[in-house]
């Protein structure tokens, strides 16, 4: 009986549980939301999935065996304890995201790259900026800055290449035609204020550049007209061994074009660039030596420094996969005392082969020489350096 009864209890707890398991039986998968390819701002975007905003992800990875200044004087290789060479390599990301607005593109950039030179190792962001319409806001580029170069540069540069962090509105007037105003952080524009043989430094921020530019991109190439304001403000010590409180309003004024040919070889492009600076010397080259000053005490009061600064270069593809780069610059400064006095000009040369798409590589050869004023104390001198970079852009 009891068998029975044990039966019975297990025949209805299996009765029981039919219900439960067709319950559990698996059910249809929600669609999947799969990624979209975006053409509406170029290749290789994509719609971040659940959203109406475009992404571009892209990488650069780049080594390069940078051999220091071996020239006749102020040689680094001439002194123990300072490097020869330079080994650096760098890793990069950008991404670009971008939105359709009532008000036009709503637009995010970022790019940022880890850095390995010999044994130091550091972390850079080069771009990190907002654009709204024609307003732009964050770290980018200078809009002063026009030419800034065919060859690497990868240890002198001739002319000015700045990233600031900004704020600037550029219009659009049509057919290649626009204007730009900004409002640019001063602090990469400082050059020193010299003082009885002797440089010293800016007081603490105060005043931002103001820029403004005008500027045409066509197919034949673009041209840009600019200007700039730069507040000179000396530290606290100037004034301490001055007795005075003097401040100065400098600027910066030039013009720049780069225009594209055929007919030779594969074609390429050519740039001319010309700029002068009262009291805003940076705005002329950012490879200027420790020497350079923005303003100098003539025992009376504080003068601006005036810089004439010409520079250009030629871009040549010799064949589908090998360029011919060829750039340089000269640059004459005229401080109030002609001890801070000096003329500089470079030339720099690199051949560039792209085996496969994406890859380069080549080497680099860079010159410079330097003619100070005989009341400075220093010597002429010559430098070279050179360079071989290899490339991967993906």
């Amino acid at each position: 009986m009891a068998r029975l009864i044990a039966l019975g209890m297990l025949a209805g707890f299996a009765g029981a549980s039919v219900p439960a398991i067709a319950a559990d039986l698996p059910v249809a998968p929600e669609p999947v939301d799969y990624v979209r390819i975006c053409d509406a701002y170029g290749s290789r975007f994509y719609y971040i999935p659940g959203t109406d905003t475009c992404l571009r992800v892209r990488g650069r990875l780049r080594t390069e065996f940078r051999v220091r200044n071996f020239g006749e004087a102020e040689n680094a290789w001439g002194e123990r304890d300072s490097d020869g060479y330079q080994w650096r390599s760098r890793g990069y990301l950008y991404l670009d995201a971008r939105t359709e607005t009532s008000f036009g593109t709503l637009r995010g950039f970022i790019e940022l790259y880890m850095q390995q030179t010999n044994d130091r190792a550091g972390f850079s962001i080069d771009n990190a900026y907002i654009q709204w319409g024609g307003f732009t806001a964050g770290l980018t580029n200078s809009n002063f800055d026009f030419f800034t170069g065919y060859a690497y540069n990868a240890q002198i540069e001739s002319y000015s290449d700045q990233s600031l962090n900004q704020i600037a509105y550029t219009y659009a007037f049509g057919n290649g035609f626009n204007a730009t105003v900004a409002v640019e952080d001063r602090s990469d524009r400082q050059a020193s204020i010299g003082l009885n043989g002797s440089t010293l430094g800016y007081g603490g921020t105060r005043m931002p550049d103001l820029i403004g530019v005008l500027g045409i991109s066509q197919g034949w190439g673009e041209a840009q007209v600019m200007g700039a304001l730069h507040q000179v403000y000396p530290n606290a010590a100037f004034n301490g061994q001055t007795g005075r409180s003097e401040d100065e309003l400098g600027f910066a004024v030039g013009a720049g074009v780069e225009i594209n040919f055929g007919g030779l070889a594969q074609g390429g492009s050519i740039a001319l660039q010309g700029v002068y600076t009262d009291g805003a010397s940076a705005y002329g080259s950012t490879g200027w030596n420790d020497l350079i000053t923005d303003a100098v005490w003539d025992g009376n009061s504080t003068e601006t420094t005036r810089t004439w600064n010409v520079f250009g270069g030629v871009s040549l593809d010799l064949t589908n996969t090998i360029e011919l780069n060829v750039e340089g610059g000269y640059h004459n400064v005229d401080a109030a005392t002609s001890a801070y006095d000096f003329t500089q000009w470079s030339v720099t040369s690199n051949l560039v082969w792209e085996p496969v798409p994406g890859f380069i590589m080549g080497p680099e050869i860079q010159y410079r020489d330097l003619d100070f004023d005989a009341a400075s104390g220093l010597e002429d001198t010559q430098q070279i350096f050179g360079a071989f970079r290899m490339q991967r852009s993906f």
